[in-house]
Parts: C-alpha cells; sequence; structure tokens
C-alpha cells in the first residue's frame, strides 16, 4: 500500500476509537458528541458565520480581479471532461443528497415557525402573514443552501487545483499553506493539517450517508410498510457498500462520472414532474422572487453578531456552516481533481455560483410546492410528518404517487454512492501524500471506516451524534480554510506576475 503513514496511522486509529467507543458505551458516546455540539455551536457561532463571510468574499474578489483569467495547468491545459458531465460531478459530491433530504422539510419548518413568530423564526418571522412567512422561509432555507457553503468548497478546491496544476505539488490540504510556512509544511505541521482534514472528511461524509441512509429507509417504510429498524437500516447500508466497492473500482470515469450524469437526469426528471403537476406559473414566478428575497436579506442572514433568531441561527445556520466545512476538504479536493484547464474564474463560477442556482431552483419547486399545500389546507399530514418522511408526503399528494417515490428512493441512493465514493477516493488521496494511484485495497479501508463510524453514530446517538462530530471537526477546520485564502492569494499573485511554471520556491518567494 502506498500511504502516509503519519497522517494514515493516526486517523485510521481515531476512525477505530470511535467506532469502539461507540458499540461498548453508546449512551455515553451519544452524550458526549451531543455535549460536543451545544458547546461549538453556543461559544462560537460567531465564528463559524463570519469565517463562511469570509470565504464567500473571497471568491467574489478572486473572481472579479485579473486573477481570474489564470488557467489552471497552464495556458496550454485542456478539461478532462464535459461541462455537463463537470458540473454533475460537482453537484453530486457537494450537496445532492442534503437537497434531497431537506428540500421539503426545511422550508415546510421555516414557514411555520415563521408564522407562529420568535427566536425559533428567520430573522424573527412574519406572525399570522402567509405570504411574508413564506418568503422569510425561503429566503432562510436558500441562504443555508446558496452561496456561502458553496463558496467554503471553492476556496478549498481552488487552493488544491493551484498548487498541484500550477505549482506542481502533492494534490494535499498542506500545498495550499507553503507560501505561508515553507517548507515546515512537509513536516509534523502539515501532518497535522492533513488529519485534521481527513477527520473532517470523515464525519462530515458520515453525516451525509447518515441522512440518506434513514431518508431511503424512511420512503421504504413509507410505501411498502417495512420496519425502519436498526438491522432494516444495517441491511440497506450493507447493499449501498456492494455498490459503491463496485463504483471505487471503477475509478471516476466508469463510477462516479457515469452515475453523476444518471442523478442529473433522473433529478431533473422529477423537478420536472413537481412543476409541472403543481401551480406552474406561480412556481416559476416564485423562482424569482426567492432570488430576491433571498439576496435581499443575505445581509441579515449573514449577520454574525446580535441576532434574535437564535434559535434559527444555531440550530439551522450555525450546523449547516460546520457541516459545509467539515464537507469541504472532501468536496474540494474532488473539485480539484476534476477542474484541470478551467480558468480560475470558470472554476468558480462553476463550483458556486452555478450549483447555487440549481439548489434555488430545487428548493423552489419542491418548498414552495409544499407551502402551498399548507396554504390551501391540505398540508396537516405534512406538517406533522418527520423530516426524512416529508418528500414522500409531498409526493403522494400528487398523481403517480407509488412510481416517483421509487423514483426519489433511487435518486437518494445514486446520491448515496456517489458521495461516499467520491469521499472514499478523496480520505485515500489524503492519508497517501496526495497519490491517486493507490491500489483498491486501500481505498476499500476508507470505504468502510466512513461507513463503521456513519452506522455506529447512527444507531447509537442517531442524526444529533452524527451531525456533533461534523461540528467538531468542523471548528478548527474553519480558521485552516482562512489561512488558506492566504496562501491561495500568494500563489495567485505569483502567478499573475510570472505565469512560467518554474519552481515553486522561485516563483512564490522570488
Amino acid at each position: 500500500m502506498h500511504i502516509n503513514p503519519a497522517v494514515f496511522l493516526p486517523t485510521a486509529f481515531i476512525s477505530l476509537a470511535v467506532i469502539l467507543f461507540s458499540l461498548v458505551a453508546p449512551q455515553t458516546s451519544a452524550d458526549l458528541f451531543s455535549a460536543l455540539r451545544s458547546g461549538a455551536v453556543d461559544h462560537f457561532d460567531w465564528f463559524f458565520m463570519s469565517a463562511g463571510n469570509v470565504l464567500l468574499l473571497f471568491c467574489v474578489i478572486v473572481a472579479l480581479s485579473p486573477l481570474g483569467n489564470i488557467r489552471l495547468g497552464g495556458k496550454g491545459a485542456k478539461p478532462d471532461y464535459s461541462r455537463l458531465s463537470w458540473f454533475a460531478m460537482l453537484f453530486g459530491a457537494g450537496m445532492g443528497i442534503g437537497l434531497v433530504f431537506y428540500g421539503v422539510g426545511e422550508p415546510v419548518t421555516h414557514f411555520t415557525t415563521s408564522m407562529a413568530g420568535g427566536s425559533g423564526a428567520p430573522l424573527g418571522g412574519a406572525t399570522g402573514d402567509a405570504a411574508a412567512a413564506r418568503g422569510l422561509a425561503m429566503a432562510a432555507t436558500i441562504f443555508d443552501w446558496g452561496l456561502h457553503p458553496w463558496a467554503i468548497f471553492t476556496v478549498t478546491g481552488l487552493a488544491l487545483a493551484v498548487f498541484s496544476f500550477d505549482y506542481r505539488m502533492p494534490l494535499s490540504m498542506r500545498s495550499a499553506f507553503y507560501p505561508l510556512f515553507g517548507k515546515a509544511v512537509w513536516g509534523r505541521a502539515g501532518d497535522v493539517i492533513e488529519i485534521l482534514a481527513v477527520l473532517a472528511t470523515i464525519f462530515g461524509l458520515a453525516t451525509s450517508l447518515g441522512l440518506g441512509a434513514q431518508q431511503a429507509m424512511a420512503g421504504i417504510s413509507y410505501l411498502y410498510g417495512v420496519s425502519s429498524s436498526s438491522t432494516t437500516i444495517l441491511i440497506l447500508i450493507a447493499v449501498m457498500a456492494a455498490v459503491t466497492f463496485l463504483s471505487v473500482r471503477g475509478g471516476i470515469d466508469r463510477g462516479i462520472r457515469i452515475l453523476s450524469e444518471v442523478n442529473m437526469w433522473v433529478a431533473f426528471a422529477l423537478l420536472v414532474f413537481v412543476l409541472s403537476t403543481g401551480s406552474t406559473l406561480q412556481l416559476v414566478g416564485d423562482l424569482g422572487r426567492n432570488i430576491f428575497t433571498y439576496l435581499s436579506l443575505l445581509p441579515a442572514l449573514s449577520n454574525p453578531v446580535g441576532r434574535t433568531d437564535t434559535g434559527f441561527y444555531n440550530d439551522w445556520s450555525v450546523y449547516y456552516w460546520a457541516w459545509w466545512i467539515s464537507w469541504a476538504p472532501f468536496v474540494g479536493m474532488f473539485m480539484a481533481r476534476i477542474s484541470l484547464g478551467r480558468t480560475v474564474r470558470e472554476f468558480i463560477a462553476g463550483a458556486m455560483i452555478a450549483p447555487t442556482l440549481l439548489g434555488i431552483i430545487w428548493l423552489t419547486i419542491f418548498g414552495d410546492a409544499s407551502i402551498a399545500h399548507i396554504v390551501a389546507g391540505n398540508g396537516a399530514e405534512l406538517t406533522k410528518a418527520s423530516l426524512d418522511t416529508q418528500l414522500f408526503v409531498l409526493l403522494a399528494s400528487l398523481p403517480w404517487a407509488q412510481f416517483t417515490s421509487v423514483v426519489a428512493i433511487a435518486l437518494i441512493l445514486i446520491f448515496f454512492v456517489t458521495g461516499w465514493d467520491s469521499g472514499t477516493l478523496v480520505i485515500d488521496t489524503m492519508t497517501s501524500g496526495g497519490r491517486t494511484d493507490t491500489p483498491l485495497r486501500q481505498k476499500t479501508i476508507w470505504l468502510f471506516a466512513v461507513g463503521g463510524i456513519g452506522i455506529v453514530l447512527l444507531l447509537s446517538g442517531g442524526l444529533t451524534s452524527l451531525q456533533a462530530g461534523a461540528i467538531a471537526t468542523g471548528l478548527p477546520l474553519a480558521g485552516v480554510l482562512l489561512l488558506m485564502c492566504a496562501g491561495t492569494l500568494k500563489g495567485l499573485l505569483a502567478l499573475h506576475r510570472q505565469p512560467s511554471h518554474g519552481k515553486v520556491m522561485d516563483i512564490i518567494d522570488g
């Protein structure tokens, strides 16, 4: 096997320890993770939000500056994938499974809390005003899934792409810190950065796999009456592990790329179906209104201090920011691997703006359609349903419910596989010193490590433990990403001054 022992062994040991601790003392581990989640959110909410704001501003400034003209890999570099394949893989590895899980539940939750008002409602809500509550609910939902999270991913992906393709450094997190710390990044300092990134990736990915398994099992239970128990969830994850192994074996071209393109078309078909069977003209009009409301409320929603809507702010936005940050090494590294030949401006637009727009479309159609049912007095079952079944309750109110629900389950499971697959490849790359040619058995170790943590945390403490793991690792990683901006900026400025690809030390230090 090709490994970096200083990174591989500690992360493997910690992963195994978490699995064993959760199996031996499930209640104690659940309590510990719950305390970690509460402590991080209560004391560092301002830091999570501020970090997201800085990373978004960094992306906008770089894209609009002359640095946006730099081509990843040099002037003669050509993209390996078409724009459609590239975008499908970006979106599938990013947050596809999360949008399916929360696409109905979050707008419905924010709408009901906005109607009631109080600290749990976005910006205090709009008590009794259905139209204003709908606007607040959709703006808050889009905020949690829009520009900020994709900017977090984009910063990481851009840094890794620049130093891998243009400076010929290893495809690893530590490479982006060479302009700041010099040769020290190849020692213990770099190992610490890599270990933190791998652990964050494992917990962030395990959270998403837990969400996917829970929702897919909830859909199967809703449709066919199969009990959603620990045993059935384990069986489902075991089946998906076998499928994911085959995808990992096929690599990016024969695995992730094909599945991502299939999933994009399946998602598009489901989107068009919900749009065409609902109030089509109203939903199209809602799209423009939602974008306008989101942008107009963006400053207030991104304010890190003095918030009165602490319930919404801490339970939703801050949790999301920690989750997105924990995902950043995984999504960013995968973005970098498939983005050779793109300009910096094209990379930022493709990795941040395009997925945001697609997310807004998805959230508008599924979210506004659900809210419309509630306003019309037909949403009693929808408001009472759990988060993981609300999508299926919505589909049950539309024609061909049995068929579309099966399609939705298939969509979740394919996102499940592409996320698990791409995450496995990224973790393997980070623990092997940036190599992408490692043997299959080495990738398989991380496939089962991620799945194992997802299973034991889901069964011992539920989503709270999964979320706590992502938040706990996301907190220190937020500081790492802020430093990464400084290293990336220095590297891009050096390329702008001297575009020829000499030795990295000569270009950056000179």
